[in-house]
């Protein structure tokens, strides 16, 4: 399939007409597939109401069927035509956070959306993305669009449209190009379905955020058995995984690098994600820093370009440090949790 390419400055008006978003909208109109940057990740893009368009992200990832989409929208009065009520949580959050990194679970209204976007769920995950380039293309589409992450299912996220390209050419219709994306991670996925709200996938928006704004947030507790819920688009399967194993170890660095040593010793060449602070430490086959271990945000953002960085190397085995849990450490922390498969060894 030929792949169109369109560059468009992030900073384009949802107001005003750009010819590469109208071209690129053609595309979702007609039941294509099109790549666009949000402010989280890059999103794979069709038309949510067509059971055509989704089997083509489908077909493009590699994903299983029974793992909902997310649905982008470009304005809150797109909300009334897909959900059956707005619970006053829900309203709350929309009304801090949309547009942005945060995804809310609604009860769905029947017979609009295709039933492959929810997997067959009676509810649906809906976000609006702070991002120019996105809203316009929703905005120009005039459609609601599912877009999960623009990679092959299983591999870390795409960041910048050459993660794409290495992922999907000739697979989708096209990408546009906004430049590097800024949060780094998927949107939080909060489940306002129920009295109180439930956290099904930390993200962008923090837990202690949403407490501020909405009081008591509970969070899922399967996130910490790996097993992931069926409302939660992304947590159902192993995601983020680079191509060579990755085990957390959650200690020391003398005690990681003594991990390291044990692995070389034995014929293995062994490579280290760790921070801007402690790079210098590690002795390793490949060593990569991945933001800094005292500003966890940026952590955040280099996370899947790091872990895509490793698939260049020919490292046998991947030694991660882990992170603190607060703010967008839950986030971090959750997605180096799957990427390594659920494997974390810790100092006696």
């Amino acid at each position: 399939m030929k792949m169109n390419y369109w560059t468009v400055e992030n900073n384009v008006d949802i107001n005003e007409s750009c010819p590469q978003i109208v071209e690129a909208s053609q595309f979702i109109k007609n039941n294509e597939v099109v790549a666009f940057p949000t402010e989280t990740v890059y999103g794979l893009g069709a038309n949510a109401k067509s059971d055509e368009a989704v089997d083509k992200i489908f077909a493009a990832k590699g994903r299983p069927s029974d793992n909902p989409l997310i649905v982008h929208i470009s304005n809150k009065d797109q909300l009334n035509e897909l959900v059956s009520g707005i619970p006053d949580a829900a309203q709350t959050l929309m009304n801090k956070f949309w547009p942005g990194p945060l995804t809310i679970i609604f009860n769905k209204r029947e017979g609009v959306l295709s039933e492959k976007v929810t997997a067959g769920l009676d509810s649906v995950g809906i976000r609006m993305p702070d991002h120019p380039v996105a809203l316009a293309l929703i905005e120009a589409a005039d459609l609601p669009v599912a877009a999960p992450s623009a990679n092959v299912s299983g591999r870390p996220s795409p960041t910048a449209a050459n993660h794409v390209t290495q992922d999907l050419d000739g697979k989708i219709s096209g990408i546009i190009d906004g430049g590097e994306t800024g949060v780094g991670v998927e949107s939080t996925v909060v489940d306002c379905t129920s009295e109180i709200p439930v956290i099904l996938r930390p993200g962008g928006v923090t837990r202690e955020q949403l407490e501020e704004a909405a009081g008591p947030v509970e969070v899922d507790p399967s996130l910490a058995k790996g097993e992931g819920a069926p409302k939660s688009p992304g947590m159902k399967y192993t995601h983020y995984a680079p191509d060579a194993p990755m085990i957390l170890a959650e200690g020391t660095k003398e005690w990681v690098q003594s991990l390291i040593d044990e692995k070389r010793n034995a014929g293995l060449k062994a490579g280290v994600l760790t921070t801007e602070e402690n790079k210098n430490f590690y002795q390793a086959d490949k060593i990569l820093a991945c933001g800094f271990r005292s500003d966890l945000n940026s952590v955040a953002h280099s996370l899947y370009d790091v872990l895509r960085s490793f698939n260049e190397s020919d490292v046998d085995i991947i030694f991660s440090e882990t992170f603190p849990t607060d703010g967008v450490g839950m986030a971090v922390m959750n997605r180096l949790q799957k990427a390594a498969g659920h494997n974390l060894i810790k100092e006696s």
